[in-house]
């Protein structure tokens, strides 16, 4: 701050002129996208299809991007420029969240000066490492600035899977089996505890989404190799059992009165639903709703929402889990802040009850908004 030449305050707020002849004041969103993480480039689709959706005559939109290398800068250009990654290329000012929680607001860096501009929420469409582990959350809430998403506790734990697993087996719900190592002088003292899974095996950093660092292992001669790889992706990884069936999913929105989408189902043709998988379909495909009768449905509904609840979910996640031949629901994880492309699993689910994409985004922001200021009082 003290390079200005000249610092102070302009508070800025938005006004939307009605019809009426008077002003009704808009609520201003911010949008954060990209980050510091390796799911930068879905970040940058989420939130291109969220800002393409979005409802400009409702909400004054404030951009925010954020560099590979975690730097933030309020971007006003061309939405398209953040589908193609050439945002950055723009004339840009930093910004940065302010921490006093009576400002709500964010600190933009001008030239030779700075602004306060009022935020009314918050929607990070971020993924991953820094954006979706709980960090991004925890600078939000030390601002007071109420937060479309998850809270730092549940986002953090959803991250990591295997006290996320840890929980929900206590909630009666069953897990696949896993070890944890957390280094390579681990994996040779525990070494035999992996005769006791079959093959195939798992590997999967403990925190990391979109699949990155997972390996499907089909001999023991593999395992070495595929853990020295997840080891780049974190200091923590899972080896786990494979569950024999096929993935579901069901979207999950509200914090008390839940929402259900209907649920999907991923069918692989070979290997697993890795990263290329996901945002190709080039051996897979979704079905949506999946292809199952409406009682498993309905367990498969249930099932979701007692582990949204029992991991302090709210506002919206995705719950996926695994159904076995003999019907049995599995645990897989929760995506804190799942992908938001037109043709991403969480809207396509709460599509299949009736929303469109905007009014999903009105739903959460509504929601955001409302469970903070209950919160708060």
């Amino acid at each position: 701050m003290n390079t200005f030449r000249h610092s102070y305050y302009l508070f800025v707020r938005i006004y939307l002129h009605s019809n009426y002849g008077g002003y009704i004041m808009k609520k201003t969103i911010a949008i954060l996208f990209g980050g510091h993480s390796s799911e930068y480039s879905v970040s940058l689709e989420s939130a291109y299809s969220v800002l393409c959706h979005l409802d400009h005559d409702k909400y004054n939109i404030y951009m925010i991007g954020i560099t590979k290398d975690g730097k933030w800068y309020h971007f006003d250009g061309d939405i398209l420029d953040i589908q193609n990654d050439t945002w950055w290329q723009h004339p840009l000012h930093e910004v940065t969240i302010s921490p006093d929680p009576t400002k709500h607001a964010l600190i933009e860096m001008k030239t030779d000066h700075f602004i306060l501009v009022h935020i009314d929420a918050i929607f990070p469409i971020l993924h991953g490492k820094n954006g979706e582990d709980g960090t991004v959350q925890g600078l939000i809430a030390l601002s007071g600035i109420p937060l479309i998403g998850c809270s730092v506790a549940s986002s953090a734990l959803c991250m990591d899977k295997e006290r996320a697993h840890q929980i929900v087996n206590h909630a009666g719900i069953r897990v696949p089996k896993s070890f944890v190592l957390t280094s390579m002088q681990d994996y040779q003292l525990q070494k035999n505890n992996f005769l006791k899974l079959s093959l195939p095996l798992f590997v999967k950093p403990v925190k990391a989404g979109s699949s990155y660092g997972i390996t499907k292992v089909t001999h023991l001669d593999e395992i070495e190799k595929a853990i020295e790889f997840t080891f780049t992706y974190d200091n923590e990884i899972l080896i786990e059992e494979n569950i024999e069936g096929f993935e579901v999913g069901c979207a999950v929105m509200g914090t008390d009165q839940l929402i259900l989408g209907r649920v999907d189902e991923i069918e692989l043709s070979q290997g697993f639903f890795d990263f290329t998988e996901k945002y190709t379909l080039k051996s897979s495909q979704i079905h949506m709703p999946a292809r199952i009768d409406s009682q498993i449905e309905k367990r498969i509904q249930e099932t979701a929402q007692m582990i949204y609840k029992a991991l302090g979910c709210q506002v919206f996640a995705r719950v996926d889990m695994f159904l076995t031949p003999e019907n049995e629901i599995v645990f897989n994880e929760v995506n804190t802040i799942p992908g938001f492309t037109s043709h991403s699993r969480f809207p396509s689910m709460l599509q299949g009850i009736g929303y469109s994409f905007e009014n999903i985004l009105d739903k959460l922001i509504e929601m955001g908004l409302n469970h903070e200021n209950n919160y708060s009082q």
